[in-house]
C-alpha cells in the first residue's frame, strides 16, 4: 500500500464513503516542518503487513483544498482524522509517532465501532441508576 493522495473535496468524500474500516487523513502543509518529518513514519506504515487491508492512509495539503481543511476544523498541522466505516471517529494534531500509533492501533484492532459497541459487564453493573431512572425502565 501507500499513502493516498486526496486532490479534491470530492475525491476524500468518495474515500471515506468508499473504503471499510479505518481512514487516516494526514491533513498537511508543504511548508511544514513537523509534516516533513512525520510523512516518511506514515509511508512506512502504510506499507506494513499489520495495517494491509484494515488501514487506509491518506493525505491532502491544507494550501490546495482550504475548503475541506476548514470543513474538517483543521488549525494545525498536521492533523490525523480518523474515520471508520464512513464515520468520523477523532482526530489527532501534532508530529508525535508514538500517540499516533497507539491511536491507529486503537481504531484499527477495536472489534466494533464507537456506536454499535456494547457495554461490558462491568460497565453495565457500574451503572444500575441510569437504568432504573431511564424512561423506558417505566415502561416495564
Amino acid at each position: 500500500m501507500t499513502v493516498h493522495i486526496i486532490e479534491t473535496a470530492s475525491q476524500f468524500k468518495e474515500t471515506i464513503a468508499r473504503e471499510k474500516g479505518l481512514v487516516v487523513v494526514d491533513a498537511f502543509a508543504t511548508w511544514c516542518g513537523p509534516c516533513k518529518a512525520i510523512a516518511p513514519v506514515i509511508a512506512k506504515w502504510s506499507n506494513l503487513d499489520e495495517y494491509k487491508d484494515k488501514v487506509h492512509f491518506t493525505k491532502f495539503d491544507v494550501d490546495e483544498l482550504p475548503e475541506l481543511a476548514q470543513e474538517l476544523g483543521i488549525r494545525a498541522m498536521p492533523t490525523f482524522v480518523f474515520f471508520k466505516d464512513g464515520e468520523r471517529l477523532t482526530q489527532f494534531s501534532g508530529a508525535n509517532p508514538p500517540a499516533l500509533e497507539a491511536l491507529v492501533k486503537k481504531h484499527t484492532f477495536e472489534e466494533s465501532s464507537p456506536v454499535e459497541k456494547e457495554a461490558s459487564p462491568v460497565e453495565k453493573e457500574a451503572s444500575p441508576v441510569e437504568k432504573e431512572s431511564s424512561p423506558d425502565s417505566e415502561k416495564e
